[in-house]
């Protein structure tokens, strides 16, 4: 099982939409879940999934409620969610109270081991105690970065929070909302990569098909299969399969 976390310090990057799009790339060919993490409920919303948590986020994350018994089905084949709520609101809380709190996500996903082959974490933004859950849990983090000149800053705010683990995840980076008629997101995409080992050659575009999810609550690759926001998700997706599953890349 490859945990997937696509994480912030920054709101407003397109997290939530990346962590949706990544997990439809997935479920074509693997057995795929999408924690949302969110108390927003962003990527629960676009997938159509009822914002409700029996119990809350914290009798999961306490043991009290089965981890498997709160994942919804999505009319995506192959893709369930567990949703998020306005629980989550409460979980630093939770987990500042837990013992072993930087692990408490870990040991929740050890037991869906063989339900799913991919597990996405659509993390809120901020460096958190949930944050840390997050990246200790993960295989790989993915970063949105919307071209900036506080680009390279977002990324290396990551970089130190991940740094900090003992065995840290890969970062892969890739740029978002790209408006390639400004002049500072061209820099950006002609030269961050070049600067930056952890930015991949991959601009997803501030694109009316990726504000449409909103509206119609289906993936870009559903909905848009030529746009060229849906070929950047399916570049990223082999991307970040390739990172955690080498051998495997080519049957992605």
């Amino acid at each position: 099982m490859k945990v997937i976390a696509v994480y912030s310090v920054k709101g407003g990057v397109g997290k939530s939409t990346t962590a949706v799009n990544l997990a439809w790339e997935a479920a074509s060919k693997h057995r795929v879940l999408l924690w949302d993490l969110d108390p927003q409920g962003s990527a629960t919303f676009l997938l159509d999934v009822k914002p409700k948590l029996r119990g809350g986020a914290e009798a999961l994350l306490q043991g009290r409620s089965k981890i498997a018994d709160a994942v919804r089905a999505t009319g995506v084949p192959g893709l369930d969610v567990l949703p998020g709520d306005e629980s989550y609101r409460d979980l630093e809380l939770v987990l500042d109270q837990a013992k072993h709190s930087e692990g408490r996500i870990d040991r929740a996903l050890g037991s869906l081991s063989g339900d799913y082959d991919v597990i996405v974490l659509d993390c809120p933004p901020g460096s958190s105690l949930l944050a840390q859950n997050v990246i200790r849990a993960a295989d790989v983090v993915v970063l949105p970065l919307v071209p900036s000149p506080l680009s390279a800053r977002s990324l290396e705010q990551v970089r130190d929070i991940v740094r900090a683990e003992k065995h840290p995840p890969a970062v892969l980076a890739f740029l978002s909302m790209v408006d390639r008629r400004k002049t500072a997101h061209r820099a950006a995409i002609e030269n961050l990569a070049a600067v930056e080992p952890e930015v991949i050659d991959v601009a997803v575009p501030h694109s009316v098909v990726v504000e449409r999810m909103g509206y119609e609550r289906v993936p870009v690759g559903a909905s848009a299969p030529s746009s060229e926001a849906a070929r950047a998700y399916a570049t990223l997706w082999k991307a970040v399969w390739s990172q955690v599953s080498p051998a495997k890349a080519g049957k992605s």
